[in-house]
């Protein structure tokens, strides 16, 4: 009678696990659906300046130390830019300086910090992160032309000077983003959607 009950328990025990593998294979199928399904975490754009594809404006300004720069063209022949719109008082952007400095290395992209805010906050930020070959220009009117409203926010150029992608970076990933997209033929999340909307619609329409 013992054994019968061993035999019955090790049964419902190894049909449970059975069932427990099979609920877990649908899960970690279904994680794989939306996984593919799922837009890319990119910066968003919420700016109205100038256009991706065109040529970015020029500034002929100066950096925080006095040195000349423009703005808007690439400061090495045949690299990009990254234009990155901070601010000194930001913990953001603070944060997301480093990161700045990792993606910008592995895409072989220049990186300009353009700031607004008194001069001793600038100081003080610069004390605090200390320069890496980026560079820091205050301009405001800088911020104004492109009509950038919340920071972080990143316009990237290319070698020409011409705008690629632009908007909204809070995190490594949209950081990256701002490159990846050019890569997959999209210069922005909103592109991005709007042709997997299309896409989809399309696929609707041929159903029906």
């Amino acid at each position: 009678m013992a054994s019968e009950i061993l035999f019955a328990s090790n049964v419902l025990l190894w049909a449970g696990f059975i069932a427990l593998s099979a609920l877990l294979f649908g899960v970690v199928r279904q994680i794989g659906l939306l996984h593919e399904r799922s837009a890319p975490l990119g910066a968003m754009m919420i700016d109205h300046g100038p256009d991706i594809g065109e040529r970015s404006p020029t500034f002929k300004v100066t950096e925080f130390d006095g040195t000349p720069i423009t703005v808007g063209r690439p400061l090495n022949p045949g690299r990009p830019s990254l234009l990155m719109f901070t601010g000194p008082t930001c913990p953001i952007c603070a944060k997301l300086l480093p990161i700045i400095r990792s993606v910008a290395a592995a895409e072989g992209a220049d990186v300009v910090l353009i700031s607004d805010g008194t001069p001793a906050e600038h100081k003080e930020f610069l004390r605090l992160h200390p320069l890496q070959g980026e560079r820091y220009v205050v301009s405001a009117e800088i911020g104004m032309r492109f009509q950038v409203a919340k920071i972080p926010y990143g316009v990237l150029l290319d070698g020409e000077g011409v705008i690629q992608g632009k908007g909204l970076c809070n995190t490594r990933e949209h950081v990256e983003s701002l490159f990846e997209t050019v890569r997959m033929g999209h210069a922005s999340l909103q592109g991005y959607l709007q042709r997997d909307t299309a896409s989809e619609a399309a696929g609707k329409y041929e159903l029906h």
